[in-house]
């Protein structure tokens, strides 16, 4: 447990001292970078803006009220999507956890995952330590666990993990528009509020290019 702690934590301080550039390089830097070949979605009719997170990412936790906030004045073709990304096999739990969530029709545990972890400093990488936890959140842990290693989510887990490497994600979070458009607060200007306008200027180029 402590291994897989030290291992998690380390990709933590990882993504916190990398995700920001100087500001000298930010400025230099473009807002965003082209996808090419262009990926497709799993939304038809939609333009997919697919939010790469990680629930260990401290920028990711305070992006989530914002991310929140924003997908409620969405233009009505634009669907929010959002994906763990696991960057080594210990945080495949994680990636569980939250397709998990998903299909037990609790989206609300999502946040609070994020408080468990930064704020109440729970240590939420295992599934016992998932299940004790989401059993105080109201969730029945006999379906919380027979959901948690069942084949939907583990194909869930294997197209989120496909969809990292085809995007060619190194940080979270990361922002990608259209299959067409990666940006991030990083190429934003450093800037969590930055990096959501700049998805909201690139998705009327989704939908032309």
């Amino acid at each position: 447990m402590y291994k897989l702690l030290s291992r998690l934590l380390a990709v933590t301080a990882l993504a916190a001292t990398t995700l920001f550039a100087p500001a000298s390089q930010a400025q230099n830097a473009p807002a965003y970078k082209a996808i090419n070949p262009a990926m497709p979605g799993d939304t038809p009719g939609k333009i997919e803006v697919i939010e790469f997170f990680a629930y260990t990412c401290p920028h990711c936790a305070a992006m989530e009220p914002m991310v929140e906030k924003w997908a409620k004045t969405a233009p009505p073709d634009v669907a929010l999507k959002q994906v763990p990304v696991a960057f080594n096999a210990s945080m495949k739990p994680l990636q569980q956890l939250y397709y998990t969530l998903e299909a037990l029709n609790r989206p609300d545990l999502h946040a609070r995952v994020f408080t468990a972890i930064h704020q109440e400093h729970k240590r939420l990488f295992d599934k016992k330590a998932m299940g004790d936890w989401v059993s105080t959140q109201g969730v029945d842990r006999a379906k919380f666990d027979a959901v948690f290693d069942s084949f939907s989510v583990q194909t869930q887990v294997e197209r989120a993990t496909q969809l990292t490497q085809q995007a060619n994600i190194d940080g979270t979070p990361s922002f990608l528009v259209g299959g067409k458009f990666l940006t991030s607060p990083v190429m934003a200007g450093n800037s969590y509020q930055g990096a959501l306008d700049e998805v909201d200027k690139l998705i009327p180029m989704a939908r032309t290019k």
